[in-house]
């Protein structure tokens, strides 16, 4: 390994460590990875898993955060009729577009992912800053994904009380 990829990992690391999100190494059996975290955001019980990782000969950080919809609501959810589900399905979309967030869904399996990209400075550094930029970029999208989602089981809009259950909003948002 290169000083350069050492010095990134490293940072990474200590980034995530710095503010207690790490959680794990990802394991690299195929050796496509210069390296990857598992981190929990925000921190505490309740957090978001995602990971952050960099692939080989690759000058950007990837942020990665995968979502299972929930057993309970996935049979809410699949009661609905088609087109509700469909439409569930076009408004994450074009809010994910909005937001210039690459995603899949795999709506057979009720899932999807998002992720968002950094570019590597010339020197090989990134800054805290734009790292964790992207993390709450990634947590709000998802948070927005959640909402609507509870929204579409429910057949109404929430209380505010009902959005700000799982999380506090007012330190990560």
């Amino acid at each position: 390994m290169s000083m350069k990829k050492s010095k990134i990992e490293h940072l990474i690391r200590e980034y995530l460590l710095d503010e207690g999100l790490l959680r794990e190494k990802i394991p690299d059996p195929d050796s496509k990875l210069e390296f990857g975290f598992i981190f929990s955001y925000p921190p505490g019980s309740k957090g978001q898993i995602m990971s952050i990782f960099k692939l080989n000969n690759k000058d950007s950080i990837i942020l990665s955060l995968q979502t299972q919809m929930p057993k309970s609501e996935v049979n809410v959810f699949s009661s609905l009729k088609d087109n509700k589900k469909v439409q569930f399905f076009r408004v994450l979309s074009k809010y994910f577009i909005i937001k210039e967030i690459p995603f899949r869904i795999d709506a057979q399996n009720y899932r999807y992912e998002i992720s968002d990209q950094v570019f590597l400075k010339k020197n090989g550094i990134i800054t805290k800053n734009s790292i964790f930029k992207r993390i709450r970029k990634l947590f709000s999208c998802f948070l927005f994904s959640k909402i609507i989602l509870k929204e579409y089981c429910s057949g109404n809009e929430l209380s505010s009380k009902e959005l700000v259950s799982d999380y506090d909003f007012s330190l990560y948002s």
